[in-house]
């Protein structure tokens, strides 16, 4: 029986507000309009920047229904719709690719207009969401939404992908493993032989080292808090760790320590603003280059010594790696299925679609790298 065009009844984990645990609701979920297409979720992972909706880090409008890292097939598409059909295996994206805005048309840019990171309206384009439960409509999380069994993006946000590819590993190109790799091969453009330091070993963050070691570094600093992701980092490719409680002097006059002028190139990839000042120093005076990768938290500024941009630093911003999503996606599934790069090694826990609130406990905990929720 077919389900085009009817609306769905579906398991989703709604958030009904700020830290709370997710509620496992039956939702409905709308059929897709014109330039839309609705995609049955196969798998998700559990990326930090969820659960910053959940703690209040990011601020988005509730009930929310979040998710952004996933792969899934396409149940039906609205009117217009060119580029996918039925059957065809996705994976979402929270950075679209319209092709015709000023970010899509230029080669240095990545963040096509049609985001709603910056907005944060919750909403499609034409300003309604597609879920309702209990009678009230449920926002959209980042124009994905895949932390239920059915969701609606906008034909700008799915790319079709290989059919064999699996879902539960190849989920983490939509979001953890695309956002760090990218940092330092597209947005830093890391060359051989240079000297890297990663700040914050999380998902992001090792794919951040197996960036820097697929361009060839030296010498990759890994630096967290807690020593026991330093076996994971060091067998991605980090050739020194260090813990900074462990360290009688700030991080960044460790680092400059250890490599004489600093680093050719610092990532921060937790979303502290101590951090990422830290970052900035700790490479080269000079000619460094710093990517900020994690989400910087609501309200806060930075306050810093100018004279660490006037000697000649370069300060960044990395948005899912700088990579333009419809084009580069599909590549790096296929060079995931060539063996040029491994997942399996982020993904500590898999755990079933009912299980999420554990899977938030584990990140909490720093017990997990990825888990990653199957339906």
């Amino acid at each position: 029986m077919s389900t085009a065009g009817k609306v769905i009844k579906c398991k989703a984990a709604v958030l009904w507000e700020a830290n709370k645990p997710f509620s496992i609701e039956e939702v409905e979920v709308a059929p897709p309009k014109a330039h839309e297409v609705r995609i049955k979720i196969l798998a998700t992972g559990i990326c930090r920047s969820d659960d910053h909706v959940v703690t209040g880090g990011l601020v988005m409008p509730f009930p929310i229904i979040l998710g952004h890292e996933a792969a899934g097939l396409v149940e039906s598409v609205g009117e217009g719709v060119t580029s996918l059909k039925p059957g065809d295996k996705v994976i979402p994206l929270f950075i679209p690719q319209c092709g015709e805005c000023s970010a899509c048309l230029s080669s240095k840019g990545n963040m096509c207009i049609k985001n709603d990171i910056g907005s944060a309206a919750g909403l499609m384009a034409d300003g309604t969401s597609r879920f309702t439960c209990k009678g009230k409509p449920v926002h959209h999380f980042i124009g994905t939404s895949t932390f239920t069994e059915y969701t609606v993006v906008h034909e700008t946000a799915a790319v079709k992908i290989d059919s064999a590819a699996p879902p539960e590993k190849i989920c983490l190109i939509g979001c953890g493993f695309s956002t760090g790799y990218g940092a330092a091969l597209q947005t830093a453009k890391v060359e051989a032989g240079s000297t890297c330091a990663v700040f914050g070993l999380g998902g992001v963050g090792l794919s951040v080292i197996m960036g820097c070691k697929a361009a060839g570094a030296s010498r990759i600093i890994a630096v967290d808090i807690n020593s026991d992701k330093f076996a994971k980092a060091k067998e991605l490719g980090a050739t020194d760790c260090i813990n900074p409680k462990d360290c009688k002097e700030p991080i960044h006059k460790v680092l400059i320590g250890m490599t004489g002028y600093g680093v050719d190139y610092s990532f921060e990839v937790i979303g502290r603003i101590e951090t990422m000042v830290a970052a900035l120093a700790s490479c080269h005076y000079n000619y460094g280059v710093s990517v900020i990768v994690g989400v910087p938290p609501a309200a806060q500024n930075i306050t810093f010594d100018p004279m660490l941009l006037f000697s000649g630093r370069t300060w960044k911003g990395s948005v899912f790696g700088g990579w333009k999503s419809k084009d580069s996606v599909p590549k790096l599934v296929a060079d995931y299925m060539k063996k040029k790069f491994v997942l399996e090694p982020l993904i500590t826990h898999t755990l079933p679609f009912s299980k999420i609130n554990e899977g938030f406990d584990l990140l909490r905990a720093g017990k997990s790298i990825r888990s990653v929720l199957t339906f």
